[in-house]
């Protein structure tokens, strides 16, 4: 049997959510993370991260460290980078991981918006990395996409998606290294028409919530939108693209509407200002009861997978 040892590159929430899935799989973690204030923050995340997901904790599968070059590589089977969504930062990084890191453990980059070939840009190990993307927040939402980059091999994607599958996860797979991967590529196509309705006066903010989560939205528990318009009729689906794509948004910048906010500082609970203005006591309940909700709804999507013909 393989080792079950991870070794996840950076403890912002991203990097800390994903230790939590390993950790209450009961696999050994070791997390690096350079900034002190994080490192020391590190295992109260992950704990409550497992807390979430129900499991136990024990601290003896945990060990934190400040730096690459303090791993032991010895029973290492994958790496997962979660550093800051910034190329020259992940750059760095891969170019360490090359160096340092035995050349059979397969590298994954929790990015969505680079590309695994330009992340692993002069590497002479880049047949070994691949981005490997969760969403937050990762230790609730099942999904990671994986993604070859033009040098992956398909032996370090089997080896991702075997480990990930291990732990749980539900694992897609993209043979073309674009920006977005497979899921971002169609929220955003999704969000492009949302912000264009709200710019437009077409719509509220409030109101576009409720046609996506009380509409459309709402049936995505129980099938993804191609299964869905089977079960409809693609023949309805193709009448009706004839008559709204005409007249969708396919605008290439982003909303003038969002930007505007973004720069007047209103960048959503973060900020505690953004299409609408929270306290810290506000926005802290809301993140709970939104991850209180998405808990359960994974518990019920896993339990109840689609039966297609042949299956």
């Amino acid at each position: 049997m393989q080792q079950s040892n991870v070794v996840v590159i950076g403890c912002g929430h991203m990097g800390c959510d994903i230790a939590a899935i390993f950790l209450k799989a009961g696999w050994r973690v070791q997390a690096v993370e350079p900034f002190a204030s994080n490192r020391a923050a590190a295992a109260g995340r992950m704990r409550d991260g497992v807390a979430v997901l129900q499991g136990s904790w024990s601290d003896e599968l945990l060990r934190v460290t400040a730096g690459i070059a303090e791993v032991d590589w010895s029973e290492a089977r994958i790496v997962i980078e979660t550093v800051s969504e910034d190329l020259a930062t992940k750059q760095q990084v891969f170019r360490e991981l090359d160096e340092r890191a035995p050349a059979h453990i397969p590298i994954g980059s929790n990015s969505s918006g680079f590309r695994i070939t330009d992340i692993a840009a002069g590497c002479s190990s880049a047949h070994r990395m691949a981005n490997a993307h969760f969403f937050l927040p990762a230790h609730i939402v099942p999904l990671v996409e994986l993604a070859k980059g033009e040098k992956t091999s398909e032996a370090a994607i089997l080896e991702l998606q075997e480990a990930f599958e291990a732990v749980g996860r539900v694992v897609v797979k993209i043979n073309k290294d674009l920006p977005g991967l497979l899921a971002n590529r169609i929220q955003h196509a999704l969000m492009r028409e949302a912000f264009s309705i709200i710019d437009s006066g077409l719509a509220t903010p409030e109101d576009v919530d409720k046609a996506v989560r009380y509409g459309f939205g709402f049936r995505y528990a129980a099938a993804g939108p191609i299964l869905q318009k089977e079960l409809s009729g693609l023949d309805t689906q193709l009448a009706a693209a004839s008559s709204i794509y005409p007249s969708l948004c396919n605008d290439p910048q982003p909303s003038a509407g969002l930007r505007a906010l973004v720069e007047q500082g209103r960048a959503g609970t973060k900020s505690l200002r953004g299409f609408w203005d929270w306290t810290s006591e506000e926005a802290a309940a809301e993140r709970l009861r939104f991850e209180a909700v998405l808990n359960r709804a994974a518990e019920l999507v896993q339990h109840s997978p689609a039966v297609l013909p042949g299956a």
